[in-house]
């Protein structure tokens, strides 16, 4: 891949994806697969302004081995410097820049219950730390290709060849293979942000979705919730964009309503393992029943990993002609994947959905409906067929998606 372009991308993730300005500072957390391009958008960072820039880089065969030989109280142990690395975090704020490239299989055989109990061990202590820095600090996640994870894709050719294709993927699905990647994402922006006008002028009640496929499935809305998607403003009102790539208008739904069943057109990738062919029944706004065809009991794993897990987080809206979904690959990543079609995410739930966000505490907005989990599992149910009929709070109805694309 020539340097110029992957410069070009690193610049827009730095620009626009967490919109660095004069004096900020900036992690960056990635995997081993391309330091030259973490390189890269180190040096974009500096450009644009930051005034330091600090990598953390991480590798999943160490994962595995720290779940291996680590006893459960060790794993599920949050030691003092942990802490206090979080609290410099809630005091400072950096942008968080995330650079995702694992291997889709890279956690295949590692002791998932043991690995689930330190994680909701861990999480009670992590997760408030979290909650602190809702919405006050810029991130994004965005991706470059590791040797595992192209192969995966493109199993047909070798190694070079498969990581130069699966760049292709990434640059193409994230308007960063042109002239002006800045500026395709600005014109991006602001087609996702009139989607969303128009979705919020509405006053939408609740959600129905239906699919030849057997989905039949309404999901209620908060009333005074609002539709986010694209560029996204945190508390102080610095604009950032969370995921390169990203084709959703998203909002959270109100816990607790939710009925009806829902069918995945689309593995999810969990823990290095697909589950396959799946459904989800929910009653009272809980998924009261489970199957797949494939790994099952995973999928049952996910939605008890807390008493919240099992109510969702998010409702997306994506078009089933999104540039992600004409490619036709399955990426095996759930950054791509969930915005290839409309997905749903079990577990929690944006704050930032909610009007008047930036004077309200997490316990209020949780109060308000917006569910509160350790988990935030996006999975996927866009079809061709799809339909979504709105049931406005005056009791009219508006059809907003139609052959399972807007129908506006």
């Amino acid at each position: 891949m020539k340097v110029t372009t992957l410069k070009k991308y690193a610049e827009l993730i730095a620009r626009r994806g967490v919109n660095i300005k004069k004096g900020d500072e900036v992690v960056v957390t990635a995997e081993l697969d391309q330091p030259k391009f973490v390189e890269y958008v180190v040096e974009a960072c500096y450009k644009a302004g930051a005034k330091k820039v600090v990598v953390d880089f991480t590798h999943q065969p160490l994962q595995k081995l720290h779940v291996k030989y680590r006893s459960l109280k060790t794993l599920s142990k949050v030691e003092d410097w942990e802490v206090a690395r979080f609290e410099h975090y809630i005091e400072t704020l950096p942008a968080r820049i995330y650079l995702v490239s694992e291997d889709p299989d890279g956690l295949r055989g590692m002791n998932r219950e043991k690995n689930a109990k330190g994680a909701q061990a861990r999480s009670k202590i992590i997760k408030p730390l979290r909650n602190k820095m809702d919405n006050k600090y810029k991130w994004c996640i965005a991706a470059v290709p590791g040797a595992a994870w192209a192969k995966k894709m493109f199993p047909e050719l070798r190694t070079a060849a498969a990581v130069e294709k699966l760049w292709e993927a990434i640059l193409y699905t994230s308007r960063a293979d042109g002239d002006d990647p800045v500026a395709a994402w600005d014109a991006h922006n602001k087609d996702i942000a009139a989607r969303c006008d128009y979705l919020n002028s509405l006053g939408i009640d609740s959600l129905h979705y239906t699919s030849s496929n057997g989905t039949d499935f309404t999901v209620g809305l908060i009333d005074g919730s609002t539709f986010c998607g694209g560029a996204e403003a945190i508390i102080g009102g610095e604009l950032f964009n969370a995921n390169i790539p990203s084709e959703e208008v998203y909002t959270s739904p109100m816990r607790g309503r939710a009925e009806g069943i829902v069918y995945s057109t689309k593995p999810l990738s969990y823990n290095g393992q697909l589950i396959e062919d799946f459904s989800i029944r929910f009653e009272g706004g809980k998924a009261v029943e489970v199957h797949a065809k494939k790994n099952e009991e995973m999928l049952k794993t996910i939605i008890t990993m807390d008493e919240s897990a099992s109510y969702l987080g998010e409702v997306a809206l994506v078009p089933y002609s999104s540039p992600i979904n004409q490619l036709g690959f399955l990426f095996y990543n759930t950054l791509f994947d969930e915005n290839a079609v409309c997905h749903l995410a079990l577990g929690d739930g944006y704050t930032n959905t909610l009007r008047g966000f930036e004077t309200m505490t997490r316990e209020e907005c949780t109060k308000a409906g917006v569910n509160d989990s350790i988990i935030h599992e996006d999975f996927m149910i866009g079809a061709p067929d799809l339909s979504i009929v709105a049931t406005l709070r005056d009791g009219t109805k508006k059809q907003i998606f139609k052959d399972g694309t807007w129908a506006f």
